[in-house]
């Protein structure tokens, strides 16, 4: 038990109602059940959720199930040392607007220092705007959200208690809050909207709604989800809401640290997260999770963010003597020509001059043919490159060789911010790509020669 929370229990010797919560008297038997209670705490400031009530309820059920005992309240000066200390997790259930006084936010900031869980539902990330420490604890601000409506949310962490139980495709409906960042490089993701179903979303196609998180001494968790009555009678974000209890008061452990690791950024039935600019398309075969390229010469561009320093992993497939690349390091536009103009392309090309075949920086180096050639399998099988970009440098991998190492010099093609994109290069040729992922490197230090990536 934290230190804390035995002087609080010492000095508990009767019933105290705080904020319309009723302290226990202190005593040996209820020293172990203060260590399994939970306070919900739902006072708004701005816009008041009709659904407040149905989410208090589903949580006093999915408590009791649990051994958790839940306490409501809306009185902010429950948030005092000796009350919070009471309490393994404190739920921020559709809060809004400036909660808590400078006084309890204190209180609060050392409850999760001393250990204490954090639970974030919907609207808490529309609340505490100047507070900082609330904005790194709740993982990303409300910015806006379109009418209510059925969407898809695409799990990307089978594992946590909170989505182990969900399909990795999740229809439901609800209303889908945009932030005003994207927490990703700082939080666990544990799934994400595919903003392709749904019309309203602003995040560009990587658009987080439930994540975790290590903070400040304590655990956190938040999801987007509950605007609506119905979801606290769903099972579904029952179980959702459950596990992430579980999690926050410590019941179960779970991986919490940023992903850092690559992650997918192609799922294999939308073009969720991608743009195309100019002619032609990419056509997606849901059976096999593939894309293939009709028509050009066009673009299919990741814009959900521009890169700096990463690694970047994918499958591609000829048919025969076919033409397209991988273009890296160029600004956004809806002209393809740009890319061309002002990136970098890794050639995929059977038959053409050495500094335009598979492997070449196109027109700017040439593979190591030897190296390429004994890597390359034969058009009508897949290959994998890993591209690699550290400061101005551009390693390419064909299947697990380095086959290509330039360098940058041009300051008006700089590789240290750009985007990533996907060529289909013309009717006639007939190219094919899958397992698209990402996985983003800490910048080389100035002066510093990047890793090899081997």
């Amino acid at each position: 038990m934290r230190t804390s929370a035995r002087i609080a229990l010492a000095t508990a010797a009767a019933a105290l109602l705080i904020g319309g919560v009723t302290a226990p008297a202190s005593s040996s038997s209820q020293g172990a059940q203060a260590r399994d209670r939970v306070l919900v705490f739902s006072k708004t400031a701005g816009f008041r959720h009709d659904s407040i009530p149905e989410g208090i309820a589903a949580l006093k059920e999915l408590g009791a199930a649990s051994k958790l005992a839940v306490d409501a309240t809306e009185d902010a000066t429950a948030f005092t040392p000796g009350n919070l200390a009471r309490y393994k997790a404190v739920v921020f259930l559709s809060t809004t607007g400036d909660v808590l006084d400078a006084t309890q936010q204190q209180a609060f900031e050392e409850y999760v220092a001393d250990g204490g869980g954090y639970l974030g539902v919907h609207a808490a990330a529309d609340t505490e705007y100047e507070w900082s420490y609330y904005g790194g604890l709740v993982g990303a601000y409300f910015q806006s959200h379109p009418a209510i409506q059925p969407a898809t949310v695409r799990v990307e962490d089978r594992h946590h208690p909170a989505t182990a139980h969900l399909p990795a495709a999740w229809p439901r409906t609800d209303e889908w809050y945009n932030y005003r960042s994207n927490p990703r490089e700082h939080v666990h993701v544990l799934a994400t909207l595919d903003e392709t179903t749904y019309t309203g979303g602003t995040m560009n196609g990587d658009h987080p709604i439930a994540w975790c998180q290590e903070y400040g001494g304590g655990r956190a968790f938040y999801t987007g989800g509950g605007h609506t009555k119905e979801s606290y009678a769903d099972p579904a974000f029952r179980g959702h809401l459950l596990g992430g209890l579980k999690y926050v008061t410590g019941q179960v452990s779970a991986n919490c640290k940023p992903n850092t690791g690559y992650r997918k950024i192609f799922n294999g039935e939308t073009l969720d997260g991608w743009k195309q600019a100019g002619p032609g398309s990419f056509t997606v075969d849901k059976a096999t999770g593939t894309l293939h390229t009709t028509g050009g010469m066009g673009l299919l561009w990741y814009q959900a963010k521009e890169l700096s320093s990463y690694s970047l992993k994918l499958d591609w497939k000829m048919q025969g003597d076919d033409n397209s690349g991988v273009f890296v390091g160029f600004p956004a536009s809806d002209d393809p020509w740009s890319a061309v103009n002002k990136g970098y392309e890794v050639q995929i090309d059977a038959t053409d001059a050495p500094d335009r075949t598979t492997g070449a920086v196109y027109s700017f180096q040439s593979a190591d043919l030897a190296a390429r050639d004994a890597a390359l399998r034969p058009p009508g099988e897949w290959n994998q490159y890993e591209i690699r970009v550290e400061g101005e440098r551009l390693q390419v991998f064909l299947n697990g060789v380095k086959v290509n190492d330039f360098t940058n010099t041009d300051p008006e093609r700089s590789l240290t911010d750009g985007y990533i994109g996907l060529q289909n290069h013309g009717a006639d040729d007939q190219v094919s790509f899958r397992n698209i992922r990402l996985k983003e490197l800490a910048a080389p230090a100035d002066g510093a020669l990047p890793g090899t990536g081997d």
